[in-house]
């Protein structure tokens, strides 16, 4: 299927590696011109030649940390007018309740609910007026079930959930639309650290239980960064201007409910 997005422009937030990089390959099959960015130089760099390699798109690598002023006004001056906007940050770390400071917090929400609000903020009227517009926050299947020990990000990501619902229905009458890809259990590295710290506080081993984990997905595996930047590449088409504000988990049947 052509997603009937080439030559359009892209800006794609922590895409060296894992779910963000999933995103960028997809877009760059789909010919689209990329604006990538990651705070690690080296990693951003070796992204940016594989995606070159994908496509006859230009590619630009902007090292930066968009939860900064600075780093959002670096990214931005490399893509001034983006037609997709790819939302992406690292989750806060895991921990207890009673352990956060409130300096934890604001660090949780600056990173991801602030700064994707600021990027929607600098980029969707842009779009409105040219009447095309993709925006995607990839946040956490949390959003739909919390997950125990993760509670920075279950509040910060059902923030931004938040703050963007309204908007997206009032963006769409311009063919501009802000919809969330909720990740359950996928292969990244971010996941193998995560078994890698269960493993250690265990007395286990890493592979029992990174294979135990698995076990718990309905799928029987954890999904891959290529099928979860088909998914998004999708949801940014020209083929989805009907969807808008919603919130779908892609996670191999983990969350149990029934909508």
């Amino acid at each position: 299927m052509d997603l009937g997005i080439g030559g359009k422009s892209a800006i794609v937030c922590a895409a060296s590696k894992g779910l963000g990089k999933g995103c960028a390959a997809a877009l760059a099959r789909e010919g689209v011109a990329l604006t990538i960015c990651a705070r690690g130089k080296e990693a951003l760099e070796a992204t940016a030649g594989e995606l070159r390699a994908l496509g006859a798109s230009p590619v630009t690598a902007v090292v930066c940390d968009v939860t900064t002023d600075e780093g959002r006004r670096a990214l931005l001056a490399a893509c001034p007018h983006p037609d997709i906007l790819v939302n992406n940050a690292g989750g806060p770390p895991p921990g207890d309740f009673k352990d956060f400071s409130l300096e934890d917090w604001r660090r949780a929400v600056e990173g991801n609910m602030l700064a994707p609000i600021a990027l929607i903020h600098a980029t969707v009227y842009g779009m409105m007026e040219r009447g095309f517009g993709r925006i995607l926050n990839i946040t956490s299947a949390s959003v739909k079930a919390p997950i125990p020990t993760l509670e920075l990000s279950n509040g910060a990501r059902c923030g931004l959930t938040g703050a963007v619902a309204a908007l997206a229905r009032k963006t769409v009458r311009r063919n501009v639309t802000i919809n969330a890809l909720l990740p359950g259990p996928f292969d990244t590295d971010r996941l193998r650290s995560t078994s890698h710290k269960i493993a250690e506080a265990r007395g286990q081993t890493f592979e029992a239980v990174h294979e135990a984990r698995k076990g718990e997905v309905p799928a029987q595996r954890f999904g891959t960064p290529d099928e979860f930047g088909a998914t998004a590449a999708f949801l940014c088409s020209a083929h989805a201007g009907y969807i808008t504000g919603q919130n779908i988990v892609i996670d191999g049947g983990s969350f149990p409910g029934t909508m």
